[in-house]
Parts: structure tokens; C-alpha cells; sequence
């Protein structure tokens, strides 16, 4: 017997259940001596929306975070009930919809059995967060429902903050304690194939919808274990949207999509939360859907449309230290797949060679993401990582593969009142001497900022009559929409 409908097979033996008899014999040992005691949450809203006397002070209350003290309590006693009668290896053999209706009539049977006085919206709330404890990432959930939260950060079981709009903000939850933290973390990297402990403390996964996720647990993390998720929104950002968030002009937004049309090998380049998997995502648009297009990602994030894609991820060492595949393998390996575009979610070391051969032997329109804060810094990063890799090339020929290869960087950039915005669309023109020359078909221009503190700028034309791709563009068809792209910039601009 499971439940009180009855249900068959879940109880592995007969006194863990929940029928006419108490769950328990300890249940019952607790419930018949005394009643549950009033809960203190019934004073806090009284005292919270009384009026102070003029000159009085409001008295500190508890870090209890949006919710009582008596409320967790209460939720940790039913919590440690319904692990005691419930049969989890039976349950997890039940479709997610059946699972949270057994649990709600066995939680419904303890708080009554248990005689805790609550209110119907306090029980509703109780088993929804049992039922996300039990089937789901616990605390977690009502943060990754919403849509406006951009980062999850959480700093130990007792400090989370949550990033919306660009700015950083406490977040209403709270863990049970370090290990309820540390079982969900274990519970998301398993979803794909990895694992976080003592042993291996690192880990980087993902979520079901690509949102990125990063794990480091004691002993290296100190205060507990940390859990960031890089949120992705359930809509796919386009660049039309970019262009009413203010982060790029109607006429920048169309010469990036005639780049990504027309097979220019880009580099988006940006500092940690500027949006560069954004904008990678946007640009990806815009590729024709004949293309074959190899992804290669440590974990998969980006979401192409396109119906002929194959998308690569890296791999760990297992706990022999043995099995591990890196970008590099994987960059090496997608040139022997026949692609016709490679698309790196993330260039941070050796593989930017391997890359920049794939750019320069066939496989044009290729792209890839690099942290960097300017244009010109990008270039110079990607030197530094082909020095990483052991080549010992001369400078001039490094800079000579990637001038030959790249022909655009996208810069962007978060500005300190949270706002993203597209700085560069920077074109490499190729080699002066020992200097890659480059040149900007668009700027962004600072002006001040308003009463509110947010960032006051435009972006400006440079006066660039024919940017270098101009005859791909011809060879592609977009060479009438490209300069009339370029005359709207500058007008706008005058």
C-alpha cells in the first residue's frame, strides 16, 4: 500500500506506509502525547504591517529569507517523515505527474497525522517544495521557472543571489543544509554523465534547456558548495530583439546579418556576461539551412535551427583520470566530418590554431567566441593561445594565419549599469609590416548617463564606404543591402 488511494507495490515492507494506521509507530509516539504547538508565523505578519509609534525602531528579526523560521521547521519534520515511509526506488519507476500525486496524498496524510496547524496556501506551498525536494532541483525550481533571471549564484547552503535586469540581487530561497545543496548539484551533472565530489570538486554541465551550469564543492570551495547557472531564456533572442533592447542599431543588426549570410568567419569577442553565446545564437540565423554545421562546446549551450547540425562536447577524465577528449580532439576530429561550418562555443586555449586552419582551408563562415575586452586585445589572445599550444611559430607567421583567416570581430560588452551593448563590428584587413590592420565599420559612443544611472551612448558609423568582404557580399547576393545598411548607419550617425 502507497498513499492513501491504495496504490500497489511501492511499500518495501509493511511499516513503511501510509494507510488507516499511522505512517509510523514513531509518528504516532510523537503526535498522541501533545498537540503540534501553534506556529510563530502567525504573529510575523501582525507585527509586519502594524504601524510603528513615531521614533520606535522595528525589532531585527531572523534571516528567514520570505519565509518563516516555523515554515522550515515544519517543512523538515514532514520532509524526514515521508523519506522514512516512502519506497524512492518505486517511485522513480512512475511517469513525474503520477510521482507528485503520490507524494502530495502521503505528505497531506503526515501534516494530518502530525495535526500541523497550517493554512491552505502554507500547505500548498509545503508540497510543492517537497515535491521539487523530492523529484526536481529542490529550491532551485521556482528560480528556474522564471524568465527574467539571467544568472543563479549560490554561495554555500545559506547565501543565493539571483542576477536580473544586469543587476545582482539576494534570492528569496534556502537550503535544508550543505548536503540537500550537494545532492541536487550531483543530481544536475549526472543528467550528463558527469560527476562532482571529494574526488573530482570541478565540474561544468548543463540543464535540460542548454543553460550552462558550474559546480565546485569542498574542499575547494570553503564555505560550501557554489552552484552557478547561466540561465537561457525559454524564447531564443534575436537580433531584432537586440535591436529594441538597445543593444545594437536596426542598421548594425542588418550588416551582421548579411556577415553571417555571406560566410565571414567570425570572432565574437567580450568579457564574462556580456552576451557572446547571445549573439553567437542570433548569428547562427542566418545561415542558410543546406549547411552541415559541427558544433564544438564544452558544455552544449548554443540552440541552432538549422536541421543539419551536429553538436560535439567535450569530455572529463573519469576517476582513473583516463577518457578525457578536449576541444582541441574535438575541433581536429569535426575537420574529418565533412563540415561546412565549425562553431566553437568557446576558444579559451590551444584549439584556436585548429580553428583558424579549418577558416583558412575551406570551411568559411566559421565562428567562434573568445574572452577579450577589446578588438584588438581578442587578436592578441589568440596569439597568446597559439603560444599555449607549444607552436614554435615567428610572431609574423602567427599573425599572418590569423589575419588570413578572421575576417570580423563582433565586440560586446556589459557596461556597469547592466546594460549589453555591440561596442564593434572591427574588420581585419590584413598584415602592415609585422601589425594586423584592422578597421571598424561601427563604434559605440559613450555620452553620460541619466538620473536613473543607466549608460547614455549611440553607435556611430566610422564612414567606411566598402568594408573589405564587400566583393563576398557581391558573390552572395547582398552587396545592394549591404551598402544601403552602410548609408543608414552613416545617416544616422550625421
Amino acid at each position: 500500500m502507497f498513499g492513501k488511494r491504495g496504490k500497489q507495490g511501492f511499500g518495501a515492507t509493511t511499516e513503511k506506509t501510509v494507510s488507516a494506521p499511522p505512517l509510523a509507530p514513531e509518528i504516532a509516539e510523537e503526535t498522541q502525547p501533545e498537540k503540534a504547538p501553534e506556529p510563530a508565523p502567525v504573529e510575523a505578519p501582525v507585527q509586519v504591517n502594524t504601524p510603528l509609534a513615531p521614533g520606535a525602531s522595528r525589532p531585527e528579526k531572523k534571516r528567514s529569507r520570505g519565509k518563516s523560521e516555523g515554515y522550515y521547521s515544519t517543512k523538515s519534520q514532514v520532509f524526514s517523515a515521508l523519506i522514512d515511509t516512502i519506497d524512492l526506488s518505486q517511485l522513480s519507476k512512475l511517469d513525474t505527474e503520477s510521482a507528485r500525486e503520490e507524494i502530495r496524498d502521503i505528505v497531506n496524510d503526515i501534516i494530518t497525522i502530525k495535526n500541523f496547524a497550517m493554512s491552505i496556501s502554507e500547505q500548498e506551498e509545503l508540497l510543492e517544495d517537497i515535491c521539487n525536494d523530492v523529484l526536481g532541483y529542490g529550491p532551485l525550481e521556482p528560480l528556474l521557472a522564471r524568465d527574467d533571471i539571467a544568472d543563479i549564484m549560490i554561495n554555500g547552503s545559506s547565501s543565493s543571489y539571483i542576477e536580473v535586469e544586469g543587476k545582482v540581487e539576494e534570492a528569496d530561497i534556502r537550503f535544508r543544509d550543505e548536503s540537500q545543496l550537494l545532492s541536487i548539484c550531483q543530481r544536475i551533472v549526472s543528467q550528463v554523465g558527469r560527476r562532482v565530489d571529494e574526488s573530482s570538486p570541478i565540474c561544468d554541465a548543463r540543464l535540460p534547456d542548454g543553460s550552462r551550469v558550474n559546480v565546485i564543492a569542498p574542499p575547494l570551495a570553503i564555505d560550501g558548495t557554489s552552484l552557478t547557472i547561466r540561465k537561457f531564456k525559454k524564447d531564443k533572442l534575436t537580433l531584432d530583439q537586440l535591436v529594441s533592447f538597445g543593444t545594437i542599431t536596426p542598421a548594425g543588426a542588418e550588416i551582421l546579418q548579411i556577415i553571417g549570410r555571406v560566410r565571414c568567419n567570425v570572432v565574437i569577442s567580450g568579457g564574462t556576461g556580456s552576451g557572446k553565446t547571445t549573439l553567437l545564437n542570433c548569428l547562427t540565423r542566418y545561415i542558410d539551412a543546406t549547411e552541415r554545421v559541427i558544433t564544438c562546446e564544452d558544455s552544449a549551450e548554443l540552440q541552432l535551427q538549422q536541421p543539419h547540425v551536429v553538436r560535439l562536447e567535450t569530455r572529463p577524465p573519469n576517476i582513473e583520470g583516463e577518457g578525457e577528449v578536449t576541444m582541441r580532439d574535438l575541433v581536429k576530429n569535426c575537420l574529418r566530418m565533412r563540415p561546412e561550418r565549425i562553431i566553437v562555443g568557446e576558444v579559451r586555449g590551444p584549439e584556436v590554431f585548429d580553428l583558424l586552419q579549418a577558416m583558412n582551408t575551406g570551411h568559411d563562415g566559421s565562428m567562434g567566441t573568445i574572452h577579450s575586452n577589446s578588438p584588438r586585445e581578442c587578436l592578441s589572445r589568440m596569439e597568446s593561445m597559439i603560444a599555449m599550444g607549444g607552436y614554435s611559430l615567428p610572431a609574423r607567421t602567427v599573425r599572418e594565419i590569423i589575419s588570413g583567416s578572421v575576417d570580423v570581430i563582433v565586440q560586446a560588452t556589459r557596461q556597469r549599469d547592466g546594460s549589453r551593448r555591440i561596442t564593434h563590428i572591427t574588420e581585419v584587413v590584413g598584415m602592415e609590416g609585422d601589425v594586423i590592420i584592422t578597421q571598424d565599420l561601427m563604434t559605440y559612443e559613450y555620452d553620460g548617463e541619466d538620473a536613473n544611472g543607466k549608460i547614455i551612448g549611440r553607435h556611430c558609423s566610422t564612414g567606411i564606404g566598402r568594408p573589405n568582404f564587400w566583393e563576398r557580399a557581391r558573390y552572395f547576393g547582398e552587396d545592394r543591402r549591404l551598402a544601403e545598411a552602410l548609408d543608414s548607419m552613416e545617416q544616422a550617425t550625421a
